[in-house]
């Protein structure tokens, strides 16, 4: 289904997926990594899953996972797939048992899991605030150090400041450095896709010369990609995305290789619909590394209407459900009315008229890094 905020063209979709069983009971999940693309694998595995017992979730992934690598080894279209599929049978079996996921995945850590929001500008950080969110994040590069200048002068040390900047590839370690270094007065919780995941040795340079921790992992199709990263020392905070990663089990291995080199789990939440972000409360929940989770505070107003069993927010946390499952149930009716159209990712005018990102992202470079920030006092 279409879920682009008002204004903006059709670059967000999401795709939910229902897995029924012979019981009369039904499971939701949720993929991401190019959803309608997506949509098509999800197809081809199906008859991988039917008539299979659904609380086999291992041994059903690992039969998706040796079929995908048959093309190649799995990117995120795959992962995606079985993404949504895995979530539906946590989904199923908790139901079946009358226990929540959170539950078959260990037991509750925690109550409440702790949110982020993202401060687009002074007002909305103020707003989110207001609301008891403790954590804000800013993205992008331009004005980004006045901008967190404005946001400590405005808020002190008790609200967690992060900057994501991106990862795109156009994105050379020596900036990333400069920025990071520019960046260190201000105590950041993290220092997000600096420069591009896909280059590790880049992303190596940036970790050793910037004393501020370095969050990473959200465009990772599943543990053999991201581990790496965690196990050379290379990132403080793991970012899998709950639609893309492989599924919970998935996350939940990640989560135990990141325990055990002292690196912090923080789900990357940027463009997901609501059941994968309740999948990833369910999980962080059992976690002991858990730091915070990303929150789309004031999203589409679909997110309200496509979904039963909305998060409980309180304080700028979401409280852990005890329902059965997943806790959550969708609209077939609200998705039917917001199909998907138009391509998945937005195109950059600017950057498209000189040379695309590559070029664009480096001219007037002394003026990006400074940056004026007037706006934002």
């Amino acid at each position: 289904m279409n879920a682009s905020p008002p204004g903006m063209a059709n670059w967000r979709h999401w795709l939910f997926v229902k897995v029924h069983t012979d019981k009369g009971i039904y499971g939701v999940g949720e993929c991401w990594g190019w959803p309608r693309v997506v949509e098509t694998a999800i197809h081809d595995l199906k008859p991988l899953v039917t008539g299979e017992d659904p609380c086999h979730v291992e041994r059903l992934w690992q039969r998706m996972f040796a079929a995908v690598m048959g093309h190649g080894m799995t990117g995120v279209v795959g992962s995606g797939a079985m993404t949504g599929i895995e979530m539906a049978l946590w989904d199923i079996k908790g139901k079946a048992l009358d226990t929540p996921v959170w539950n078959l995945l260990g037991g509750k850590m925690r109550d409440r899991v702790r949110l982020y929001g993202h401060a687009f500008d002074m007002e909305r950080a103020r707003q989110l605030v207001a609301r008891g969110f403790t954590g804000l994040k800013l993205f992008g590069w331009k004005d980004c150090v006045p901008r967190v200048e404005a946001l400590r002068d405005a808020f002190g040390p008790d609200i967690d400041l992060m900057v994501d900047a991106g990862g795109g590839p156009w994105q050379t370690p020596s900036d990333a450095i400069a920025l990071g270094k520019r960046l260190e007065p201000f105590s950041l919780l993290f220092y997000e896709d600096p420069v591009s995941s896909l280059d590790i040795e880049a992303v190596s340079r940036v970790s050793d010369a910037v004393n501020i921790p370095i969050a990473m992992g959200e465009s990772h199709p599943g543990v053999y990609s991201l581990a790496p990263l965690i196990e050379r020392g290379i990132i403080d905070v793991a970012q899998p995305d709950t639609g893309r990663f492989g599924g919970l089990l998935q996350m939940k291995k990640l989560a135990a290789i990141a325990e055990a080199h002292s690196v912090m789990m923080a789900p990357h939440d940027g463009s997901l619909g609501p059941v994968a972000e309740m999948a990833a409360v369910h999980m962080v929940a059992t976690i002991p590394n858990f730091l915070i989770q990303e929150h789309l505070a004031c999203d589409v107003p679909q997110r309200y209407e496509v979904m039963s069993g909305q998060p409980v927010i309180e304080e700028g946390h979401i409280v852990v459900p005890d329902s059965p499952g997943l806790g959550v149930d969708i609209d077939e009716e609200v998705i039917a009315r917001h199909p998907p159209k138009g391509h998945d990712m937005p195109v950059d005018e600017d950057a498209s008229e000189y040379d695309f990102q590559y070029v664009a992202a480096h001219g007037k470079r002394a003026r990006w890094l400074e940056g004026s920030g007037k706006e934002w006092r």
